[in-house]
C-alpha cells in the first residue's frame, strides 16, 4: 500500500498531490467556479471539465485531446461508475460529508481517500492498494475532480440558506 497526500485552500483554484514531501501532481481551475480545469500527475497531462449543474465529469488527455472517462453525479446516490480502457470502476461515496471515498474494481477498493480538514484548507490523504498505472492515475484525478465538485455544491448550498436566512 502506498499512500499519498492532497490539499486545497477552501477558496483556492490548486489542488496539490504529494508524494511524502515530493510534489507528484496538481489541479488548477480557472477560478473557483470554473468548470474546467488542468491536471498534471507523474508528468502527464490531462483537462477536466464538468457540466454547469454537477451531473456529468469528464477527463481528457491534453496532448491528443482524447476523451480518457466520464462520470455521471447523482448528488442522492453515493455510487456511480467510470469505464476506462473497457475496464468498469466503481465510485463509492462512503458518507455524506464525503470526508470518505474509494475506488473500486470488481467490488474490491483499490484508491480510497479520506479528508481530514475543512475550515480554511480542505487535505486528506489517498491510500492506493495498487500498483500505480495509466488508469490509477486518471482514477486518483477523477476522484480529487469529484470531491471538489461536491464540496462546490455544499458551499453553494450553504450561501443559499444564508441568503434565505437574511
Amino acid at each position: 500500500m502506498d499512500k499519498l497526500q492532497w490539499t486545497k485552500d477552501i477558496f483556492g483554484p490548486k489542488l496539490e498531490i504529494s508524494h511524502g514531501e515530493e510534489l507528484i501532481g496538481s489541479i488548477r481551475w480557472e477560478s473557483m467556479m470554473s468548470s474546467k480545469a488542468q491536471a498534471i500527475i507523474n508528468g502527464k497531462l490531462f483537462i477536466l471539465n464538468r457540466e454547469f449543474f454537477l451531473s456529468k465529469l469528464e477527463i481528457y488527455d491534453a496532448n491528443d485531446q482524447s476523451l480518457l472517462g466520464m462520470v455521471m453525479i447523482n448528488l442522492f446516490n453515493p455510487r456511480t461508475d467510470v469505464v476506462i480502457n473497457g475496464k468498469r470502476f466503481e465510485l463509492e461515496i462512503q458518507n455524506f460529508w464525503q470526508s470518505r471515498w474509494s475506488w473500486k474494481f470488481n467490488g474490491v477498493e483499490m484508491i480510497t481517500y479520506t479528508s481530514n480538514e475543512f475550515l480554511t484548507k480542505d487535505k486528506g490523504e489517498i491510500e492506493l492498494f495498487t500498483a500505480v498505472n495509466d488508469e490509477v492515475e486518471i482514477l486518483i484525478l477523477l476522484g480529487l475532480f469529484v470531491r471538489n465538485q461536491f464540496v462546490l455544491f455544499m458551499l453553494l448550498i450553504l450561501l443559499i440558506v444564508i441568503l434565505i436566512v437574511l
